[in-house]
């Protein structure tokens, strides 16, 4: 008698513990459903990032290309405009570092 007691004492926590992993087993699913649920999510807010941002860049090479093209073209029908701009520019550009250089230096004084 005491066999059988035994024996379905030990069926019983046997069950149980079953149950016990059962639970926690759908728990654990439950969860893993919410977290693909969320990387789901996530994953569309990404694409859809990622297409916007695709888009605005290409948009921006385009309007880049268009200036360059203008630019070009300019320059094409004006060379001497531009190459005079140019030498003007970096005749200032040297006046200006000339004016700079010598406002920094400490006068010599002889006497």
């Amino acid at each position: 008698m005491a066999e059988t007691a035994n024996t379905a004492g030990a069926s019983k926590a046997a069950n149980d513990a079953q149950e016990a992993m059962k639970k926690q087993i759908a728990e654990l699913r439950r969860e893993i459903t919410k977290i693909n649920r969320t990387l789901s999510d996530r994953a569309e807010e990404a694409q859809g990032w990622y297409d916007s941002a695709a888009e605005r860049a290409s948009r921006a090479a385009r309007q880049l290309r268009s200036q360059a093209h203008t630019v070009t073209e300019t320059v094409q029908q004006n060379p001497g405009t531009i190459s005079s701009a140019m030498m003007l520019g970096g005749v200032l550009g040297v006046l200006l570092g000339i004016v700079i250089a010598k406002s920094s230096e400490p006068e010599r004084r002889w006497f």
